[in-house]
């Protein structure tokens, strides 16, 4: 249900369920939770990609799994199958990179916006389709959303359930970039591939003083901002990128 696959030092994530849009059921939960684990802790993987097989990028969560009798509870669909999965996208020190190639709807909108870069096919579509059924956005819609698009448009989005057009989605401050779709798969590796070649520790860095700002103020994160240089001065990459600079030439970090 994952197909996993390192290149290079990026590591690429890809749900695979086509036959169901890529939609989540528990095996899939874990299976993702499991790489995503792996990303975490293999040194030389600098850079995570995590998109869909097929049309879809993913429809959220599979119905006839959340209705089975036999099934898991909601309660344990979202505390055990999504949330693991939202806090490791945001703890995990090094670029996560949603690539969205098709429709992303209610859970699966969500972990795309949960990810450091959204990029999108010109063909893909963001839908909170959780109104829909009677249901919340969940996966941390309703914290990432309004801090994307602003909370008037977070709510007309999540009450009404309208589909968002990748460029419009774009356009709004929600993704990062749209592309042709022709053209998706290569800039998206391109796009991973530069950030893999960054200075991966000091990546880490600003996704953590990110992550700290979004419940922060501004004389916290002042302080902050001057913890995070010191450590960030220390790194290899560091060295290696001023000596770069005085020798006029191309840094190669190490991710150290």
């Amino acid at each position: 249900m994952i197909i996993f696959e390192q290149k290079k030092a990026i590591g690429i994530i890809t749900l695979n369920r086509p036959e169901t849009f890529n939609s989540f059921v528990q095996k899939m939960a874990m299976d993702l939770q499991s790489k995503l684990e792996i990303c975490k802790d293999n040194d030389e993987i600098r850079c995570i990609i995590l998109t869909g097989h097929g049309k879809a990028f993913c429809a959220g969560q599979d119905l006839k799994e959340a209705i089975d009798p036999d099934g898991p509870e909601i309660e344990k669909i979202v505390n055990e199958h999504y949330n693991p999965i939202i806090k490791q996208i945001r703890e995990i020190e090094k670029p996560v990179l949603a690539a969205v190639n098709g429709v992303a709807a209610g859970a699966g909108a969500n972990l795309a916006l949960a990810c450091d870069l959204v990029v999108a096919a010109k063909s893909a579509s963001f839908i909170q389709a959780f109104s829909k059924i009677g249901l919340i956005p969940d996966s941390g819609g309703t914290f990432f959303l309004p801090r994307l698009v602003g909370l008037p448009r977070a709510t007309a989005l999540m009450m009404t359930g309208e589909k968002v057009m990748a460029m419009d989605a774009e356009k709004m401050g929600m993704i990062y970039k749209t592309y042709e779709d022709s053209e998706f798969k290569d800039q998206a590796m391109t796009l991973a591939d530069h950030l893999s070649s960054m200075p991966t520790k000091g990546l880490g860095l600003i996704k953590k003083l990110l992550n700290e700002s979004l419940s922060s103020n501004l004389y916290s994160q002042l302080e902050r901002e001057g913890e995070m240089q010191v450590l960030a001065s220390k790194t290899d990459d560091h060295k290696e990128g001023i000596k770069a600079f005085l020798e006029k030439r191309k840094p190669k970090f190490s991710g150290k």
